[in-house]
């Protein structure tokens, strides 16, 4: 018998495993506030579409809004706003990029229109998106009630692993408060754009110039403000997660003997 076949007797007598069965166990880790980390920023920079990706969201409310200040014609306003979203998904057709946060944009104001054309109430456009945010913040207050907060749940779907998340009890707190700062640009949307458009829509007070500055103000610098927040939680809380992490991790190591 030569020395590898020695080897390989006493590897399967002792029922050692495999180089590549160790390896896979060594890949398999848990879910970390570093994952939480990656998860989140990668979402965020997808979710943002940069500057011009904000900018192409606001300008056809912007076009709807002012239009509609200067002409009091509803049909002739809506035109105007789609017009221009068509535009710009044009132009990056033609520069061969992506057009996903025109056609977003697009979808949004396709929606905005029919709720307006319906009632031939202007403010209408905006209702919406009050709904849209109100029922939005219900949703994501109600995930993390019941510990099943949507950012661990987006964790789970990246990482492939959909219950991973919920071992680390770190990872869950961290999730429900980052799920918190998603819900709070919601609420604060609903509880100025309501109040205006219900103001407008019973002739208490004219207010839609004001219903559509808040439109544009609340819309992408409102959720910028929170992603913003995010990334500092994040930064915050990295240190105590990783110290009780390794804590964790030195309570579940054998000791040796002295």
């Amino acid at each position: 018998m030569t020395d590898h076949q020695r080897a390989a007797e006493t590897a399967r007598v002792s029922g050692a495993r495999p180089d590549s069965a160790a390896t896979h166990e060594t890949a398999a880790q848990p879910v970390s506030e570093q994952t939480v980390e990656a998860v989140v920023r990668a979402q965020l920079s997808k979710a943002l579409g940069g500057k011009r990706g904000m900018v192409e969201a606001a300008i056809p409310t912007l076009t709807f809004t002012v239009a509609y200040m200067a002409s009091q014609e509803l049909r002739l306003s809506l035109v105007l706003s789609v017009g221009v979203a068509v535009v710009l998904a044009v132009i990056r057709l033609i520069q061969r990029t992506s057009v996903q946060f025109v056609v977003n944009s697009l979808f949004g104001i396709g929606i905005a229109a029919v709720f307006a054309l319906r009632s031939g109430d202007a403010e209408d456009f905006a209702l919406p998106g009050i709904i849209y945010n109100a029922v939005y913040a219900a949703v994501l207050t109600l995930t993390v009630l019941i510990r099943w907060p949507a950012i661990g749940l987006l964790i789970g779907a990246v990482t492939g692993d959909p219950t991973g998340w919920r071992d680390n009890p770190a990872v869950v707190r961290l999730s429900s408060r980052l799920t918190w700062l998603l819900v709070l640009p919601c609420v604060v949307r609903v509880a100025v754009q309501l109040p205006l458009w219900a103001a407008e829509s019973y002739g208490v007070a004219n207010t839609f110039a004001f219903l559509g500055i808040a439109k544009i103000a609340m819309g992408w610098p409102l959720q910028v403000a929170a992603l913003a927040a995010m990334v500092w939680l994040l930064a915050r809380g990295r240190t105590p997660m990783a110290d009780e992490a390794a804590g964790t991790e030195a309570a579940a190591r054998p000791r040796t003997a002295e």
